[in-house]
């Protein structure tokens, strides 16, 4: 096994993994691990015939993926109730969002922190809602994080809650302000969609499907380095399968990709879910430009056959692009030399 294809196969084709022997497993279980995948991966080997050890580890990954799913919700009431007397719209991203909406992108996923979306004007009310009655503290109470959090990122220093030790991420847009493309964070939230209309939900919301694709291909391509990758894109594939039959949604995806200044990040995810999920996109937004296309999946595959990094060579040269796209470079030269006389 040379890279992380082994796992793309099984995600997108569950019945290959039949032909496998015991290295194949190995690496298979090695990768989905290494990439957070493994409750995905479980889920989507539930009903096949399997090797006993392979089953049972898949059986333990759906208990686990059950219970983070459930915490995931959890923790997305508890911030719920310590906001809603603000009157604010609240907007759930990433995988509690997904299995708070029933999407099959949350299907077996790993979830971390909770991540929310709010108006950066609430963002003081949401702040001393949180940290008041809430429950939630500082995680780093450092005066130079401090401040390059609140004056250049996009969300504030990250809370953790006392008693439950679970953090939360709030978000005031989805790219750090000092990033070159600017979404329209305001939009998002204008368009966003409660998550149960039936229901007095205290102000959860999810973003609209188009936006949930802007926002995936953002923290993808225009946030970070990649780390992580294939389960980002196997979240973009998920979600396209789920909306793109919907009417209207690739022309409206192609507008909201424009409208928030994403609209290179968009069309590469596009290419590389088709390239690695074979996921069905739609060819006018996608575009046919894949100069360079074939660099992101050399780095998104990257693992060996005991799921270690590899191509360590590539991988640099991605976490040194992550940067340079955060902040211009005088920025960036500052920021790392304080951070390295900080130790």
């Amino acid at each position: 096994m040379t890279d992380a294809r082994v796992l793309t196969r099984a995600l997108a084709d569950p019945a290959s993994t039949a032909g496998l022997d015991a290295e194949g497993w190995t690496a298979l279980i090695a990768m989905a691990r290494a990439e957070q995948l493994m409750g995905t991966l479980a889920c989507r080997l539930d009903g096949l015939d399997l090797p006993p050890k392979a089953a049972e580890l898949c059986a333990a990954a759906r208990r686990s993926a059950d219970h983070a799913r459930r915490q995931a919700l959890w923790e997305a009431e508890m911030a719920r109730r310590a906001l809603a007397p603000l009157g604010e719209p609240v907007v759930l991203l990433k995988g509690t969002a997904y299995v708070a909406a029933g999407l099959s992108a949350g299907i077996g996923r790993s979830i971390g922190d909770l991540d929310i979306l709010v108006r950066r004007d609430a963002l003081d009310a949401v702040e001393r809602a949180l940290t008041g009655r809430g429950g939630w503290e500082w995680v780093k109470e450092d005066a130079y994080d401090d401040a390059y959090y609140r004056d250049h990122m996009h969300e504030l220093p990250p809370l953790i809650h006392k008693e439950r030790d679970r953090m939360i991420d709030v978000h005031h847009t989805v790219l750090p302000l000092t990033a070159r493309p600017t979404p329209d964070a305001a939009s998002m939230i204008a368009e966003s969609e409660a998550l149960d209309v039936s229901a007095d939900s205290g102000g959860l919301r999810l973003l609209s499907p188009p936006d949930m694709i802007c926002h995936a291909a953002a923290h993808l391509f225009a946030d970070g380095d990649l780390a992580g990758g294939l389960r980002n894109l196997w979240d973009i594939d998920r979600l396209l399968r789920d909306f793109g039959e919907r009417n209207g949604f690739w022309p409206a995806l192609g507008a909201r990709a424009d409208r928030h200044q994403l609209v290179r990040p968009v069309a590469r995810a596009l290419r590389l879910a088709e390239t690695l999920y074979d996921t069905p996109v739609d060819g006018d937004v996608a575009g046919r430009g894949r100069a360079g296309d074939a660099l992101y999946v050399r780095r998104l595959l990257a693992r060996d056959g005991w799921g270690r990094e590899t191509r360590k060579g590539l991988r640099l040269a991605f976490y040194i692009r992550s940067h340079w796209l955060r902040m211009p470079p005088p920025m960036l030269a500052r920021h790392l030399w304080t951070k390295w006389r900080k130790g």
